[in-house]
């Protein structure tokens, strides 16, 4: 094999990274504007990325997606370049997306809020970029914030960015940290779509009338594709897709070599072996579209149909001199769901819905296929499996999509999945940055310190806002979540990530409160839950109906607690003074799929079907309960 490389000047691959909402997937949408990506499409809605409809309900980027656009700007000498963008989630639980997305590209755009300045997703991106040895460019996003304090953030990115450096030298001898310090500064309002190279003043606009300083920056910066003219065709799958009309459809980058409609390649798949398959359809995308294309060379990114059984991190390459590529590698899960058929008793009420286990387990098999970041493995029972994934999102997403799809499931509490190291039990930790306003300090570090949070940091900049950091067992942020959104009345920024094991931490306890259990099937009426509301806090409203073992709501006292809610008021012919008021009864708290698992202890689990979500003991029978309650407390 040769040792010359040649380059293509007229394309290049770039990711857009970033912590959650600091902009990136609206800075897309004004980079495919500004390049006339819509003119044939009309009107297009905001946020064009996010095409899921979880994406579009929780304002986050969760699959990683390419766009391409064409731009023909001045910094292009009158030739159209192609640059290739990957639009990647700022979510750590994703992180098996955004590693995808840095095997497809040869540079990443970070992007940082101009207020908020790096978080903890800015230091996992960055990370994987670093260890890639992918440049970077910083692009401050969202100048015109009115709290904006562009300098500052630009010295905490670049601190960031020596720190990262230096911890990724000592495993890295060859490391060019120069290389990786000469960073470009782009100042831009994904909004506006403008971008300048000049700083502007904190909260103001930036000097250029649209993004052509940044597509400026990506030309020069970026480093065009590199090849070997004479290599055998060499292309890596990063995702799968599925098309109505072909079927699966993977998406791949060809590294080395040219892939051409109705070619016959080898197939290189993960188990080692070698399979001769014909390319049976070949599209590049376009905008957001995807176009039939008869051959792509070096350098793009295109998707192939034809393959069915084709997996992420297999190669297609020559059959005369197969090279097959190194596959992806991705972080180990940190936490666990056993997810299994639902076995309540409303279980195959819903018309339609998905209820055999031979339905669920091909369900999570197809997961596997498309989501390189979660293992499934067997239980003692046949009908329930282990799901191992990066965090309690990843996970509650999962059951979301399933839901949505018409599944019916049990879903466990989250756990953490341990190690042994030297005999000793050993679990994974995160590091936690809190942003708060300074009146709820002192309910934060109690909050934290509660859940064996160690503080590492804290400081003030002045603007009644205090940012702390804190090392904490990723145990003790199950159910986190919430109690933090109530202790700081909703107005705290909280975010996480994953940094290496330690030694058990210890009992943790996530709840003060008990349960309120149903201990008896029948419809809830209003009559109980007046009688009953000073007992707690109800999930359950009137009519609906429930069965014994099930939670209708929140003990005020630590225990759990065995009530009727299904008692009916004895009817008399006497008329009372003291007549039932309904008015009185406090409207009961509905709680969605995440804080359903958040509020779960270890022996309740969440029933999920279609129509509704319902929190429930794991053993129904309250005699057997108590029998089981007894053994675990000798033991």
């Amino acid at each position: 094999m040769t040792t010359s490389t040649a380059r293509r000047a007229d394309l290049r691959n770039v990711a857009i990274v970033a912590h959650v909402d600091h902009g990136k997937t609206t800075i897309v949408d004004a980079m495919l504007q500004q390049t006339n990506a819509f003119s044939a499409h009309g009107e297009v809605e905001e946020r064009v990325m996010d095409s899921g409809d979880l994406e579009r309900e929780k304002g986050i980027t969760i699959l990683a997606k390419n766009t391409t656009v064409f731009y023909d700007g001045p910094s292009a000498h009158g030739e159209t370049i192609t640059i290739n963008v990957i639009d990647t989630p700022g979510h750590a639980d994703f992180g098996g997306e955004v590693e995808r997305g840095l095997s497809m590209v040869d540079g990443v755009v970070l992007l940082v809020d101009a207020s908020e300045g790096p978080l903890p997703q800015t230091r996992f991106v960055l990370r994987k970029a670093l260890e890639a040895k992918l440049p970077v460019i910083l692009v401050v996003n969202k100048v015109d914030r009115p709290d904006a304090r562009i300098e500052e953030v630009v010295g905490e990115s670049m601190d960031l960015l020596l720190g990262l450096a230096s911890d990724i030298a000592e495993d890295e001898p060859d490391l060019d940290l120069d290389a990786v310090l000469d960073v470009p500064v782009v100042y831009a309002s994904g909004r506006a779509g403008r971008a300048s190279l000049e700083q502007p003043e904190n909260g103001a606009l930036p000097e250029g009338e649209d993004l052509e300083p940044l597509f400026r920056t990506i030309i020069e910066r970026i480093p065009a594709p590199s090849y070997d003219p004479e290599g055998v065709l060499q292309a890596h799958v990063t995702n799968l897709d599925a098309s109505p009309f072909l079927g699966r459809l993977a998406l791949l980058r060809i590294f080395n070599g040219t892939l051409k409609k109705g070619q016959t390649v080898a197939w290189a798949r993960a188990d080692g072996q070698l399979k001769n398959v014909r390319i049976s359809e070949l599209l590049a995308t376009k905008g957001l579209e995807r176009v039939p294309a008869e051959s792509a060379g070096p350098g793009e990114i295109v998707a192939v149909a034809g393959i069915e059984d084709i997996t992420i991190g297999e190669t297609l390459t020559d059959p005369e001199d197969p090279r097959p590529l190194p596959r992806i590698t991705v972080d180990d899960p940190a936490i666990s769901m056993t997810i299994g058929i639902n076995t309540s008793p409303l279980a195959g009420r819903v018309k339609g819905a998905k209820v055999t286990a031979r339905q669920v387990k091909d369900r999570l098999d197809k997961e596997l296929i498309g989501n390189v970041s979660i293992k499934v493995l067997p239980t003692e029972r046949p009908d329930a499996w282990e799901v191992q994934g990066r965090g309690e999102l990843a996970l509650a997403i999962l059951v979301e999509q399933m839901r949505r799809e018409g599944f019916e499931l049990t879903a466990g509490k989250p756990q953490v999945v341990t190690r042994t190291v030297d005999g000793k039990v050993h679990e994974p930790y995160e590091h936690m940055t809190i942003d708060v306003p300074e009146e709820y300090l002192g309910a934060v570090t109690q909050l934290m310190a509660a859940r064996k949070g160690r503080m590492e940091g804290m400081s003030n900049h002045g603007t009644g806002w205090v940012r702390m950091e804190f090392r904490v067992p990723s145990r003790g942020l199950i159910g986190f979540r919430t109690r933090f959104l109530t202790e700081t009345r909703g107005a705290g920024i909280a975010s996480s990530y994953a940094d290496g094991y330690e030694p058990w931490a210890g009992e943790i306890e996530y709840r003060t409160n008990g349960s309120l259990v149903a201990d008896r099937a029948g419809a809830v009426t209003p009559f109980a839950m007046i009688n009953l509301q000073e007992r707690g806090t109800f999930f359950v409203e009137p009519t609906s109906e429930v069965y014994e073992g099930m939670i209708v709501g929140e003990n005020v006292r630590a225990d759990d607690m065995d009530v009727n809610i299904t008692k009916e008021k004895k009817l008399t012919n006497m008329r009372s003074s003291t007549a039932d008021s309904f008015e009185n009864l406090t409207p009961p708290k509905k709680l969605t799929l995440e804080e359903s698992l958040e509020f779960a202890r270890e022996d309740e689990c969440v029933e999920v079907t279609p129509e509704a979500i319902r929190i429930r003991k794991v053993i129904l029978d309250a005699n057997e309960r108590l029998k089981a309650n007894r053994a675990r407390a000798r033991a």
